[in-house]
């Protein structure tokens, strides 16, 4: 985390987290670093359904046809993110930890997470094979966090 927040500020960047599964894990995660307030604007965990509609502004019709859980959820939740914020990333976390939850199209461990720098947009699905929910958790913050280091180079 402390080199992500070390090359924020060296590049005058502005970060934003729409977090659902982690539950504001990710923004804890930077947070807890000495100089955060430099380079982070807002997170938002956005874990119910409702508050993905309500504070993200994604189109209810988009759940209801691809369910929370989706590509199409991910990236809604990045591009609005970053119309709220005005960060120069903003990314998109939802996903199923578990144990519960999961289905055969969408098992636990099934993630989304979404960066956008500028006009450039990435949705990227992983699954992670752990049954824990803590571990998924924290393998999808140190997933997302090591892609956004790797767009700032």
């Amino acid at each position: 985390m402390k080199p992500l927040v070390k090359k924020l500020i060296k590049k005058n960047l502005k970060i934003s987290f729409a977090e659902s599964c982690t539950g504001g894990m990710l923004a804890s995660s930077i947070t807890s670093i000495s100089g955060a307030s430099k380079i982070f604007n807002i997170g938002l965990v956005t874990y119910s359904n409702q508050a993905k509609i309500k504070f993200l502004k994604v189109n209810k019709n988009i759940i209801k046809k691809y369910g929370a859980v989706s590509h199409e959820c991910c990236l809604a939740m990045v591009n609005n993110l970053s119309r709220i914020s005005k960060a120069n990333i903003n990314v998109s976390i939802t996903g199923i930890a578990g144990p519960n939850g999961g289905t055969k199209q969408k098992p636990v461990g099934l993630v989304y997470i979404g960066i956008k720098k500028g006009s450039k947009t990435h949705i990227n699905k992983y699954f992670f094979k752990s049954k824990k929910r803590t571990s998924i958790q924290k393998a999808t913050v140190k997933k997302a966090l090591s892609l956004v280091l790797g767009i700032l180079k």
